[in-house]
Order: structure tokens, then C-alpha cells, then sequence
């Protein structure tokens, strides 16, 4: 079972012929995808996105390739998932867990492509109308009150009703008092510019000493967040449900854990209330269906992380259409370059705040190669641990 058996009956997308990377340059950072063929004529696409290590992602893609998916039947993707995870020694990590993610979203493309239908009938199906998004991304500019707050304002006027950011710049660990009053008069702007209609999620990016985390948790209370993510690092995971028992908000995380087994331990600890696997790193649509029904049984909610491009944007959609626990969704792309609609042919918008229901068959994006052609990558690196971060100088 963990070679590539040709032997086999092939369904009807036929088997892997050729697997390519591509990468994207934008102002922001570089878009990574995989693309593969089958000799029946069809392509299939996932998005392979490193925020820092994109060369070496695509090299592992292309190494995983030889190994496991030339010759490979692209419906038998449970068994592509082990042969890639098993056979090839992953045991977690990002590399790794971002190839198999966006190999399996690739694999679900071809699927409906083959069937003609849209990717999430092979999912569960729909249980809603649309999926609500969130924005993020939009508060690039100075760290300051008013700043904070003209951008939520031009971001509400868009047509979102929920927003995420994180007001804390450079802290880490513990924030001086000048730092926490800063931080606070920050949300305290955000949320009166915006009004008590628009959802607030505050992103910690994993930062704090428990000292701090317990401080946030109560002086953030009044401005009443849909949560707070990440206010620990996960190498301290087990003082999560002790922070959840003092916060007023929901505690919410995971975007770091790359498959089933990395989050156990997560839902051992019942360290958050909202977990947020993410479609690009956590294992594609294989995976994120397996850690939405254990979140379930935990009665936890999924909103998945969506930092990438609209080709996970648009993956993501196909597989929270089906999950009954499902919350809001993450997207950035209301922030990006024009040319990466362009690059990604076919992406499901965003109309207020909303995306609709898909109607191509598999992810419905092409890739043009020549927009890629036009914006190489620049491999460029942003720290968030630096001052002045949030400005993602350009």
C-alpha cells in the first residue's frame, strides 16, 4: 500500500502524468502552487504557500512526486495521504504538512473535474447558503489608535462585518505598561469605529507568558472579542485550558499543527474553544474534515486559519460548506495585488463579507502561467517580532 500500484482499475481522471511548482511574487509575500496532470488531459491545482520557505517547499513537491504520485490513480487520495505522510517519514512539521495539503487539494480538484462537479460534493456536500469570511491584513499602517480605527472603518465599509488584527507590535512575552496601554487604546478605537455590530478577534501570534496572557484576557473583556487566538506559545499548551477558565472570550488556535496527531494533544488539554486548522498546512481537505468531527465531539467550532492566497481561500470554502461546526472563515484577500487574481483564474470572490456557493466543477481556478511569468518570486522575509511589522513595509 505504500507504492504506487498500476495495476489497479483507474478511475475516471485517469493517473498522475506530470507534477509542476509555481511560484508568484507579490508585494506582500510569494504564493507557492502545485499543479498536477493526468494522462487523461486534466490538471488539478493546490496551493503549497511558505510564508519563508518557499523554495524549499516546492523542492520537497517535486522530490514527493517521484517518490509517491507519478503513475497514482488521483482518487485514491487516503491512500495518497498515508503513502506521502508514512512512506516518506513525515512526523509533522510545516514543509512537509504544507506539501501533503496542498497535493491533496490538487487531488480533489482533479476528482471533480473528472465527475464535473464542484469539489465540496465530494465533501459532505453544502449545509449552508454562503460562508461568512473575516478580514485581515487591512490594518497595515502606523501602530496608533487612530490609525487602527480609520482602517476598520474603510474595512466595515467594504461590506465585512468581522475583522481580526493584532494591536501588540513587536511584544513578546511580557509588553511594558506604555506597550499594554497602546495595545488597548488600540482595540478600544477599533471597537468604537466599527459599533457593537461587527465581530472583533484579537491575534496574539503565540507571544505571551502566562502572566501577561491572564492580564489580556481580563482587560480585553469589555470590548467583548469573538476571541482571542494564540495568547500562548504552543510549547506551553497545557496552560491553555487554564487561561480558557479565565477568560470571558473564546480561546482560539491550532493554525500550527499540521495533521490529526499533532492536535491530539490539543484536544487532550481541551486547550481552545474555536480550533483553526488550516486548509494549506493541516493536511487539505482529507485532514481538515477528520479534525473538524474530533473538534465536534469536543464541542469546539472550526474557523480555519487563511493567510494564503484566494486559491486556499477558495479550497477552504469547498470543505467548511459541508461542516456542521463551522464558524467564519480567515481571508486576506481583500488586501492583495490585482495581478494575483489574474495568476489564480476563477477564484471565488468575496462580496460583502460573504462567498458564495461554488458552481465549477473541482476548485474551478486555472493557473496563467503567464501572469507568473510577469512576478517572480522575491523570497523576501518580514519579522513580526520587529518593530513596526505591521506596516509590511513594501
Amino acid at each position: 500500500m505504500l507504492t504506487v500500484d498500476t495495476t489497479r482499475p483507474t478511475g475516471p481522471a485517469g493517473r498522475i502524468s506530470r507534477v509542476e511548482t509555481l511560484t508568484l511574487g507579490t508585494a506582500w509575500r510569494d504564493f507557492s502552487y502545485v499543479r498536477l496532470h493526468t494522462d487523461e488531459g486534466l490538471t488539478g491545482v493546490g496551493e503549497i504557500t511558505h510564508p519563508y520557505r518557499g523554495r524549499e517547499t516546492c523542492s520537497l513537491t517535486e522530490a514527493m512526486a517521484e517518490r509517491h504520485l507519478l503513475g497514482a490513480d488521483p482518487f485514491d487520495v487516503e491512500e495518497i495521504w498515508l503513502r506521502m505522510y508514512q512512506g516518506d517519514f513525515l512526523r509533522g512539521g510545516d514543509i512537509g504538512g504544507i506539501v501533503v495539503s496542498g497535493v491533496d487539494q490538487a487531488l480533489y480538484d482533479l476528482m471533480g473535474k473528472a465527475l464535473g462537479v464542484p469539489a465540496y460534493r465530494l465533501t459532505g456536500g453544502a449545509c449552508r447558503t454562503d460562508v461568512r469570511v473575516y478580514a485581515n491584513g487591512w490594518y497595515t499602517g502606523e501602530r496608533d489608535p487612530a490609525s487602527f480605527a480609520a482602517r476598520a472603518k474603510e474595512a466595515v465599509g467594504r461590506g465585512y462585518d468581522a475583522l481580526k488584527f493584532d494591536p501588540f507590535g513587536a511584544g513578546l512575552g511580557e509588553l511594558s505598561r506604555d506597550e499594554l496601554r497602546r495595545s488597548l487604546a488600540i482595540v478600544a478605537a477599533v471597537r468604537e469605529a466599527v459599533g457593537p455590530g461587527v465581530d472583533l478577534f484579537v491575534e496574539g501570534h503565540a507571544r505571551f507568558a502566562m502572566a501577561t496572557a491572564a492580564r489580556l484576557v481580563r482587560e480585553l473583556e469589555p470590548y467583548e472579542l469573538g476571541w482571542f487566538e494564540e495568547p500562548l506559545p504552543w510549547t506551553h499548551i497545557d496552560r491553555y485550558a487554564e487561561l480558557r477558565q479565565r477568560a470571558a472570550m473564546p480561546i482560539a488556535g491550532g493554525e500550527h499543527f499540521h495533521n490529526r496527531y499533532e492536535y491530539a494533544r490539543l484536544f487532550a488539554t481541551a486547550a481552545v474553544d474555536v480550533i483553526q486548522p488550516d486548509l494549506s498546512m493541516a493536511g487539505g481537505f482529507t485532514e481538515v474534515r477528520k479534525l473538524a468531527a474530533q473538534a465536534d465531539t469536543h464541542a469546539m467550532l472550526v474557523a480555519p486559519h487563511n493567510s494564503n492566497s484566494p486559491v486556499c481561500t477558495t479550497a477552504s470554502v469547498h470543505a467548511v460548506l459541508g461542516m456542521p461546526n463551522f464558524s467564519i472563515l480567515e481571508t486576506f484577500d481583500g488586501m492583495l495585488d490585482p495581478h494575483v487574481f489574474d495568476a489564480v483564474r476563477g477564484a471565488l470572490p468575496v462580496e460583502n463579507g460573504r462567498i458564495g456557493l461554488p458552481s465549477a466543477p473541482g476548485l474551478g481556478i486555472e493557473l496563467v502561467d503567464e501572469v507568473f511569468a510577469e512576478h517572480p518570486p522575491s523570497h523576501r522575509f518580514w519579522n513580526m517580532f520587529a518593530e513596526g511589522w505591521e506596516r509590511r513595509a513594501r
